[in-house]
């Protein structure tokens, strides 16, 4: 039977409403679809009182969500070369066939980017993947301008060239046939197992001087890296990689970047591995947090490390040497290109000469792995011969 009020106290309250709790997503990095700083309306879950947004228990006991499925977009490009003129990046041209990366990579300096497409530097991220489907043909025809000079070059350098949806597309295997007709020497790094599938194009270029690698390994404790990368090969794979490269004779050197304080602590351990697995080379960053990634990550500690999440904040700021007034003003580092890499201040200075340390003991950045930028023959690219 129908129920009837006869008076207004028998009325029942509506429930409150019901904030949803930051929780960790199986295999993503992000915690929320946090919205652009572009955007005007800014949405927050709430519980519609059936519990369908409450997290689930996941295998090993912990609270789960179920995460968004990969969406892949494919775009036309109308360039394929970036031009880079900051002092402080090695290379002065890249090349990108992915915007957003599978990864998921918590850190990842290149999340804001998305803002600019209309997407959440957070979920949007990792779940939404523009693809670059004519890259090649772009690519081939930049090198083929008579005006264009050989510079030094690197493939991946704000997306991993790498990531799940290369292994149906193939954009940056078509990339690197486009440099090998070319002659054009490159570097790429990666976090991916997947460049191991390109050694019969790779391995023939480096033994030319034409190819160097470098494989990214933030650390060596795997549940950390499963969830600050969630998509990313585990490290141990990370390393196989590394072997498998030094093997088929590639220069192989290994980026132990972003240094995270209170998080990434294990520097040393991961270049003496990379060293014993064929590296020769290494580098470092120290985090950096652009834009809408300081509270992206701010989330994520508070998801994973929330006993620790203020301390870990505060020390990337000091490795920044930020002064009181910038840290009142919410700053969490210092973007000038002369210090955003590598940190200034005491605390930098002593990642600094751990890191100097350890790479002088392990014999590591002791030759200079360069690449032959004379050996460039656009002519190729236009069907024509070559005498050499």
């Amino acid at each position: 039977m129908p129920r009837t009020f006869t008076d207004k106290s028998d009325i029942p309250a509506p429930p409150e409403e019901v904030r949803i709790p930051l929780q960790a997503l199986r295999g993503r990095g992000a915690a929320t679809a946090l919205a652009h700083r572009f955007a005007r309306d800014v949405r927050e879950p709430v519980d519609d009182g059936w519990g369908s947004l409450w997290p689930s228990v996941g295998a090993e006991g912990e609270a789960e969500a179920s995460a968004p499925a990969t969406r892949v977009h494919l775009e036309t490009a109308r360039s394929a070369l970036c031009a880079n003129d900051s002092p402080d990046i090695f290379f002065e041209l890249s090349v990108n066939p992915y915007r957003g990366c599978e990864h998921g990579c918590i850190y990842c300096y290149a999340r804001p980017t998305h803002s600019y497409l209309n997407f959440s530097p957070g979920l949007d991220f990792e779940t939404q993947i523009v693809a670059k489907h004519n890259i090649a043909e772009v690519l081939r025809g930049e090198l083929a301008q008579p005006r264009y000079v050989p510079r030094l070059l690197n493939i991946g350098s704000a997306t991993d060239c790498y990531q799940p949806v290369e292994r149906e597309l193939k954009l940056t295997r078509s990339v690197i046939e486009v440099m090998r007709d070319a002659r054009h020497p490159f570097s790429l790094i990666t976090k991916s197992s997947g460049v191991e599938r390109d050694l019969d194009l790779i391995a023939p270029l480096a033994a030319q001087r034409l190819a160097a690698v470098y494989v990214t390994i933030t650390t060596l404790d795997a549940a950390l890296a499963r969830c600050m990368e969630p998509r990313a090969a585990a490290p141990h794979r990370r390393l196989r990689t590394i072997r498998t490269l030094a093997e088929a004779g590639v220069p192989v050197g290994v980026s132990v970047a972003p240094q995270i304080p209170f998080i990434t602590e294990d520097m040393e351990q991961v270049l003496e591995a990379a060293r014993d697995a064929g590296a020769r080379s290494a580098f470092y960053t120290v985090l950096r947090l652009p834009w809408e990634l300081d509270t992206l990550f701010g989330e994520w500690l508070q998801v994973h490390y929330p006993q620790r999440a203020a301390r870990v904040m505060a020390r990337v700021q000091d490795l920044h040497h930020l002064s009181d007034a910038q840290r009142d003003a919410g700053k969490t580092y210092d973007s000038h290109f002369a210090h955003r890499m590598k940190g200034s201040g005491l605390w930098a200075d002593l990642l600094r000469q751990r890191f100097a340390t350890t790479c002088r003991r392990l014999g590591l950045n002791r030759e200079r792995e360069g690449l032959d930028l004379v050996q460039f023959r656009p002519g190729l690219l236009r069907g024509q011969g070559s005498l050499f």
